[in-house]
Order: C-alpha cells, then structure tokens, then sequence
C-alpha cells in the first residue's frame, strides 16, 4: 500500500528574522514574497502576472527583496535568456 497522497507539500515556515526585515519593506515587495512562498520559483513576468503588479512594481519589489537577501535568483532550466527567483529562507 503506498503511502503517497496527492497534497502538495506543506510550505516551510518563514524565521522570524526573514518576517522581521520582510516587515519593514513597502507592499508590493510583502505581495511578490508571499507569491513565492508560494509558486517558487517564479520569472519576473510570472511574478507580474501571479500578482497582478505592474512590471516595473515587480522588478522594484525583486531589488528591494534581493538588498535585504531575502530573495535569490538563477537562470531558468526552460529557458537560459531568464532568471527565476525563490525565497531565501
């Protein structure tokens, strides 16, 4: 009998250090973290559209993230002209 269900994982709680310094960010950087929390890793045009924010809002959210180094990137396995971003827990 297997003991495999078809849940996804349960997301790994936030430090609270990483809730401290994500607390003293502006919103939309709050809004692109929780998305991926949820839906990492993500590009920055799937960040846009998953969060309904203006490109330009996503990539300033991105920067103020990576300055705190809450948020780390690599280039996408799919396709190598992009980066992807993830928490950094």
């Amino acid at each position: 009998m297997s003991t495999t269900t078809d849940e996804p994982p349960v997301a790994e709680q936030l430090s609270d250090d990483f809730r401290d310094r994500l607390r003293e960010l502006p919103p939309s950087a709050k809004l692109v973290a929780k998305v991926l929390e949820t839906d990492a890793p993500l590009s920055q045009g799937q960040l846009a559209e998953e969060s309904l924010l203006p490109d330009r809002t996503v990539r300033y959210a991105l920067n103020r993230l990576e300055e705190e180094d809450l948020v780390d990137s690599r280039y996408s396995f799919q396709d190598a002209r992009k980066q992807v971003y993830f928490l950094d827990r």
